[in-house]
């Protein structure tokens, strides 16, 4: 059980996941990046997360992460919480802290350890002394090289900086086992890629907010999804799957890294672009953007035919 409640203003609701837009150099677009953020406030994101998966956190340098954090900050000027992606090994993932503390940053969504795959008590280390170099509420990420125990998370959650707990493994049992073990006072969020096509799933284990990739792209039909999810309207939830993330999720299935360069295709499809992935990653073949685009049009004439008829 946890020593302490959580915060009141705990992380709940559709939360926004904005890309890092580069120009034609491969140098930030910070201008492209406010812009970007102002598209996805229109939708009323409970919080953003910059800098993360989503924003090619593993591509930034550390001075171009607090340059990409402060912006965020400075533009978002306390409309939503802005959390900053940090991570690698722990002395790394520190410094990472430190700099998004500086910048202003509300909290952090620890990504997992890069390649080193670690024990509970090597993981739980890990967020402890990340939590003892900084006083931003951080937000531990389950997935890849990063797989909690009920008992390891259970610690953990006695920190008062462990706000919450953001699952992208996919194993239910285990986020059941977790949700028991810390009494349900620690909240879940729903990481998986492409968020929405697990909702139900996870808010029958108490998840009910998640990470939407889809909002950075598309937020008019994210906003009307996680809606959907909220008063249980199943029909519009049905058409958009149907019509949308499910297709969406087998395009981006077809290729390694497609979760982050299908958002910036997306964007750049509707005439919002956000330049180019950095490598490893790689921008989507013409075939895929095609089909991309399809999968859009779908999308919004779906959410055209749900819409209520205006008076």
């Amino acid at each position: 059980m946890l020593a302490q409640p959580r915060p009141t203003d705990s992380l709940n609701g559709l939360l926004g996941f904005p890309v890092t837009p580069f120009g034609e150099d491969g140098e930030l677009d910070l201008p492209r990046f406010r812009r970007h953020l102002t598209e996805m406030l229109e939708v009323q994101p409970t919080a953003v997360f910059v800098a993360c998966g989503t924003g090619e956190f593993a591509s930034l340098t550390l001075a171009e992460h607090r340059e990409v954090v402060g912006a965020a900050v400075s533009h978002v000027a306390g409309q939503v919480r802005v959390f900053a992606g940090i991570g690698g090994g722990t002395r790394v993932a520190v410094e990472f802290a430190r700099s998004a503390e500086s910048a202003g940053a509300d909290g952090a969504l620890v990504l997992p350890p890069y390649l080193q795959v670690g024990p509970p008590a090597g993981l739980v280390a890990h967020y402890r002394q990340i939590a003892a170099a900084t006083e931003l509420p951080l937000v531990p990420y389950q997935r890849s090289t990063a797989i909690f125990t009920p008992e390891a998370v259970a610690e953990l959650a006695e920190l008062e900086q462990i706000v919450a707990f953001k699952d992208g493994h996919g194993d239910i049992e285990l986020l059941q086992r977790i949700q028991t073990a810390t009494g349900g006072d620690l909240p879940l969020l729903n990481g998986m890629p492409t968020a929405e096509t697990f909702a139900r799933a996870y808010a029958a284990v108490g998840a009910r907010a998640y990470s939407s990739a889809t909002l950075a792209f598309a937020p008019r039909i994210a906003r009307a999804f996680f809606d959907a999810v909220e008063s249980g309207d199943d029909d519009t939830q049905r058409t958009l799957l149907r019509e949308f993330y499910v297709p969406l999720t087998r395009l981006r299935n077809t290729t390694d890294g497609y979760a982050v360069s299908l958002v910036k295709a997306g964007l750049d499809l509707q005439g919002r672009s956000a330049g180019s992935v950095r490598p490893p990653l790689a921008d989507v073949t013409p075939e895929h953007r095609a089909e991309l685009g399809r999968v859009l049009d779908r999308g919004y004439a779906a959410l055209d035919e749900s819409s209520p008829a205006q008076p």
